[in-house]
C-alpha cells in the first residue's frame, strides 16, 4: 500500500511539474513575440527618425543622433531597421527569438560565443516575395502613381496572383 501512495505522490508531482512546464513555455513564447514586436516597432520609428534627421541635419548627422539619443548600439539600430524594412508584419517570425528571426531573414548577427552559431533556414521565398510586394504597394512612389489608368494596369498584372491567393483563403 505504501508503494501505491508513493506512486500517487509521484504522479501528482509529475503533473504539477508538467503544468509548470506548460505555463513557462507559454510565458516564454509570449515574451519572444513581445520582443519581436517591440524590435519591429522600434525599427519603424528609427527609419522615420533617420529620414527626419537626414532631411533636417544632413546625412552625416544620423550616427551623432543615434549616439546621443539611442541607448543601444548603432548595429542594434541597424538590425531593428532592417527587421522593419524586411517584414510588413512580425507575425511571420512569431515564436522565434530575435536572434533566430535575424538569422532567418538574413540579418547579420554575431554569435554569442564561438561555436554557438545557430543555423536556421531562411524564410520561404513566398514570404519574402509577399513582403516585398506589400511594401512596394504601400510605398509613397507607388501610391503617387495610382491614377485610374495605373490602377487598372496593376489590377490586370496582379489578377492571376489574386485569383490563386483567393483560392487559398476561401477554401
Amino acid at each position: 500500500m505504501n508503494s501505491v501512495t508513493m506512486t500517487e505522490s509521484t504522479a501528482e508531482r509529475i503533473n504539477r511539474l508538467h503544468a509548470e512546464v506548460t505555463e513557462k513555455e507559454a510565458d516564454s513564447r509570449n515574451a519572444l513575440n513581445a520582443a519581436l514586436q517591440a524590435a519591429w516597432e522600434a525599427g519603424g520609428l528609427l527609419i522615420e527618425e533617420q529620414k527626419r534627421v537626414r532631411h533636417t541635419m544632413g546625412k552625416g548627422a544620423w550616427l551623432l543622433w543615434l549616439e546621443s539619443n539611442f541607448q543601444g548600439t548603432p548595429r542594434t539600430a541597424q538590425r531593428y531597421m532592417r527587421l522593419a524594412r524586411t517584414l510588413t508584419d512580425p507575425s511571420f517570425v512569431r515564436g522565434l527569438s530575435l536572434r533566430q528571426a535575424y538569422e532567418r531573414l538574413g540579418i547579420a548577427t554575431e554569435p554569442k560565443r564561438r561555436g554557438e552559431a545557430v543555423v536556421l533556414g531562411r524564410l520561404p521565398p513566398h514570404v519574402s516575395l509577399a513582403t516585398k510586394l506589400v511594401r512596394t504597394l504601400r510605398s509613397p512612389k507607388t501610391c503617387a502613381l495610382m491614377t485610374p489608368g495605373h490602377r487598372a494596369t496593376y489590377q490586370g498584372d496582379l489578377r492571376p496572383l489574386y485569383e490563386r491567393l483567393r483560392a487559398l483563403f476561401e477554401n
